[in-house]
């Protein structure tokens, strides 16, 4: 425990010296956007890894906080910091309604539910355009023309996530959790009300995403539907975060974020221009086979699977226990 909690403060600090150190903008914007999914996928991980409820629709909260930020400026004429006020308050009253129409449903119905529900909410922002401003999207202007106060806030809420997830599983809401991802007939058998603890597990995720939502809207000052409302590039790569990092664990998230946001830029980059520009359209391909490869031979994700993994690379027989990683 005491190993973990050095190591926790020696990357806090590293983190926190990094933008004082490195003088590039890209090098600092790869690394707000990498702690901008640590929040996303923790917070993905807490309802469909912790609680066991796997939700493809965490675009729409991400894009609920987002769109918050920017109509405080385009509707109220305020600033869309407000929106890092009411993003995250405005995603939980969602998700509530959410977990209210599609708790209803278990498995592989509830998953197919979120998808659902995320195709009506970019289809009402993309045709509601005396609202949202459609599919011309929301142009703000930045507040800082340096990236460093932007680095320091997305640090901010990537280390309040990843604490407050923790506080929650080792208190008797995360146990309770994790008996209803276990078996939620015996754990309503002993008296937990799964509808109450599914929905606060998805009322704490969606703030979260929320939170990040409204984040990207004030660094990148510009939104439209299809980005922060999209399957694809928000509840898809939220999806592979948790599982290349490995789900059901507190660290995972964090790890598939840098994994995942460093492995896209590089292919983006085409390996920072020193390979054919044609390698940048292998971003896509290179995230199936990781995801391929991690599911058949590292099921519980890196963190999950560390165990094995340092078995694997100091020589020694792999034992049955080995690979708890968290």
């Amino acid at each position: 425990m005491k190993s973990i909690r050095w190591s926790t403060l020696v990357i806090l600090l590293l983190l926190a010296v990094f933008p004082l150190v490195i003088q590039s903008d890209y090098y600092r914007h790869i690394l707000i956007i990498a702690l901008m999914w640590v929040v996303i996928g923790s917070s993905w991980n807490l309802l469909s890894g912790y609680t066991g409820q796997v939700s493809f629709g965490h675009a729409i909260f991400f894009g609920i906080g987002a769109y918050t930020a920017g109509l405080c400026t385009t509707q109220l004429d305020i600033s869309a910091w407000y929106g890092m006020l009411l993003g995250g308050p405005v995603a939980l009253l969602i998700g509530l309604v959410i977990g209210w129409i599609c708790f209803r449903l278990r498995g592989p119905y509830f998953a197919l539910a979120t998808i659902a529900v995320g195709e009506i909410f970019r289809l009402v922002a993309t045709e509601w355009v005396d609202f949202t401003e459609g599919m011309q999207g929301i142009l703000i202007i930045q507040t800082f023309r340096s990236k460093i106060p932007y680095y320091y806030l997305a640090l901010g809420l990537a280390a309040a996530c990843i604490y407050s997830i923790h506080t929650v599983m080792n208190s008797k809401w995360g146990y309770y959790f994790l008996a209803i991802r276990e078996d939620q007939d015996a754990a309503e058998a002993l008296g937990i009300s799964s509808f109450r603890y599914k929905s606060l597990s998805l009322m704490i995720s969606a703030f979260f995403t929320g939170l990040a939502g409204a984040f990207y809207m004030n660094y990148m000052a510009f939104i439209d539907p299809q980005v922060v409302f999209s399957l694809h590039f928000i509840s898809i790569m939220a999806i592979l975060v948790g599982i290349i990092g490995g789900v059901g664990t507190l660290w995972g998230p964090p790890t598939g974020a840098f994994i995942m946001v460093l492995l896209q830029e590089t292919f983006r980059s085409a390996f920072f221009g020193m390979l054919p520009k044609w390698v940048s359209e292998a971003h896509v391909l290179v995230f199936g086979l990781l995801v391929i490869f991690v599911i058949r031979y590292m099921a519980n994700g890196i963190v999950g699977d560390w165990g094995k993994i340092r078995q694997v690379f100091s020589g020694r027989k792999a034992s049955p226990s080995a690979g708890s990683g968290n």
